[in-house]
């Protein structure tokens, strides 16, 4: 065999694609040694908090007719069923893993596609029930006129389909490009599905999720500042633990644990094929981010809003009055 031929065949290796299957295994590895499988007990934990309060908020929301006429109320049901439809989604993700059940390539990219559209969309409504508080202040005569409830339904269906259309898009690509979609995988991550399309779409991933935490951050930034320049002559800051500074403190922080783990995971398609950076440090970080940092907000957000909104409280009550009676009467029955 040629010299040029043996160059050839070293340069095909060291350009060729590591097969993710390897990745992933080396990933389990690494979980096994740190014995990482022990977050699996907080995603449980986390997620069953989820799903004790906001099942019953969207009950709430749905069954009381006064409340589906208010777009605020919408948008917080249009964000607990893109939490439960994540919570679930990640509950599934971590349990397979920490069985090690086997998955398809082209299972682990659905899944990866459904988990950032259900984040994106969470994200994407946050913000606009931010808008939302900022157009009712703003314009308190016409806000119903301009945003009736049929309406925000229209806007909600464009939120999903503008968080689906793009995961789905490099999901589509990808497998079209790849042909390996028969390939088990030991374990199925977000981060390392994306990494591997990253490969594929660097410029198109980074463009998306920058852009769209801009747009995010812009609006809400925006938004808030009108909303203290408008009402900072109306005497409701001046009190230090006056309802709307502690409105606006809680938003913020629920509006932080929604955008860190973002944040966070962008931070980790960057420093994916950095050499000098350890590949435990890329599993701790991961294994933290998608078991705690990710579940945090949808976990405080059905507390808070149940809290914060008296409508939605009020109406929790009743419909637990109501249930605990027929329970009584059918018990005395």
């Amino acid at each position: 065999m040629s010299a040029a031929e043996h160059r050839f065949i070293y340069l095909s290796a060291m350009t060729s694609p590591i097969p993710i299957s390897n990745i992933t295994q080396e990933w389990v590895e690494i979980m096994q040694k740190w014995h990482l499988d022990l977050f699996s007990i907080p995603t449980i934990v986390l997620t069953l908090a989820t799903l004790l309060a906001s099942p019953v908020l969207l009950v709430s929301i749905f069954l009381s007719r006064a409340l589906r006429q208010e777009t605020r109320y919408l948008l917080l049901a249009n964000i607990l069923v893109a939490d439960l439809f994540l919570v679930l989604l990640n509950l599934a993700m971590v349990i397979c893993n920490a069985l090690r059940a086997p998955m398809q390539w082209l299972g682990c990219e659905l899944v990866t596609a459904l988990t950032v559209t259900s984040y994106c969309c969470a994200v994407y409504t946050v913000t606009l029930m931010v808008v939302d508080t900022y157009a009712a202040v703003r314009w308190p005569l016409r806000y119903r006129d301009v945003i009736p409830p049929s309406r925000t339904y229209c806007i909600l269906v464009g939120v999903w389909v503008l968080a689906a259309i793009y995961p789905f898009t490099v999901m589509i690509k990808t497998h079209i490009a790849s042909g390996n979609s028969h390939e088990k995988l030991p374990v199925c991550l977000v981060l390392i599905s994306l990494g591997f399309i990253q490969d594929r779409n660097v410029t198109g991933i980074y463009i998306y999720f920058f852009v769209a935490a801009l747009m995010c951050s812009l609006l809400i930034s925006y938004c808030y500042i009108r909303l203290y320049m408008i009402t900072r002559t109306q005497g409701i800051w001046h009190s230090r633990f006056s309802r709307a500074r502690v409105t606006l403190l809680a938003h913020g922080v629920l509006l932080l644990l929604y955008f860190a783990p973002g944040f966070l995971f962008t931070l980790e398609l960057v420093l994916i094929d950095r050499k000098d950076i350890p590949q435990d440090v890329r599993v701790w970080v991961s294994t933290v981010n998608m078991c705690v940092f990710m579940l945090l907000p949808r976990v405080f957000a059905p507390y808070l809003y149940g809290i914060r909104y008296r409508e939605i409280s009020d109406t929790v009550m009743l419909l637990l009055l109501h249930q605990h009676r027929r329970l009584s009467q059918a018990t005395a029955a």
